[in-house]
């Protein structure tokens, strides 16, 4: 898969950070030894030193913190590890729910080969607060803001709203056809018909966090091609 250029991704950057906008499919880290084009290595050739501050999953889009140097990494991790960064999801959901400010409090427990649960006993505290922003027929557009970090954080919790966000198969989210919002919509004989979207519609849309003890920044991070021709779609066909 060919993804643009690093300087491409490019948000914000000063002398201790880069903040970029992720495309979707790109590993922030090596998954395998030699494996794949990931995002660590693509910073690394823009700059030596580059750390990635924190992760996004794979199919994830969006804004992203890249430390330059070992005070600017510890920096912002510390931010990570106090929960002081704010960060901003945006995701596309099976059904119509309203969610007025609804906090998911829910703790997850990690067990292993990438695969998270819902344990009341064992799991680590996980909290995300969800507001709908859009409705549509069949789908609703919220905004996610998670207080903790934890692996698939979001994609679980609403899941267990039965709120999957659409294509994300692991947690019965169902992908959107067009012919589903689309009426009179008609595929050619033996023609098979494809998502509008290949993946899970889930994007980092702002990060906001401290560049040094007395400024405080807020990135936003535009939506990538497929994330914004499924809210086209939806807005002409499901609304």
């Amino acid at each position: 898969m060919k993804f643009p250029k690093f300087a491409d991704l490019i948000l914000f950057e000063n002398d201790d950070v880069i903040v970029v906008n992720k495309p979707p499919f790109l590993s922030s880290l090596d998954e395998r030894e030699g494996g794949e084009v990931n995002l660590l290595r693509l910073a690394k050739n823009y700059w030596d030193d580059a750390q990635i501050c924190h992760r996004l999953d794979k199919e994830t889009s969006g804004a992203l913190i890249i430390a330059k140097n070992p005070e600017a990494y510890r920096m912002v991790s510390m931010q990570f590890e106090k929960r002081q960064v704010k960060k901003v999801y945006h995701a596309v959901i099976d059904g119509t729910h309203t969610f007025e400010n609804l906090l998911i409090d829910l703790p997850i427990l990690n067990v292993g080969k990438g695969n998270v649960t819902i344990s009341r006993q064992e799991g680590k505290r996980a909290e995300t607060w969800f507001q709908s922003l859009r409705y549509f027929k069949h789908y609703t557009l919220v905004e996610c803001r998670p207080v903790t970090g934890r692996m698939h954080q979001i994609r679980i919790h609403l899941a267990t709203q039965r709120a999957s966000i659409a294509g994300d198969e692991m947690y019965k989210g169902e992908p959107v056809y067009l012919s589903k919002i689309k009426r009179k919509y008609h595929l050619g004989k033996d023609q098979e018909e494809l998502p509008v979207m290949k993946r899970f519609a889930l994007h980092a849309y702002e990060v906001t966090f401290k560049i040094n003890p007395d400024t405080e920044i807020t990135v936003h991070a535009p939506y990538p091609k497929d994330f914004e021709t499924l809210l086209k779609l939806l807005e002409k066909f499901d609304s």
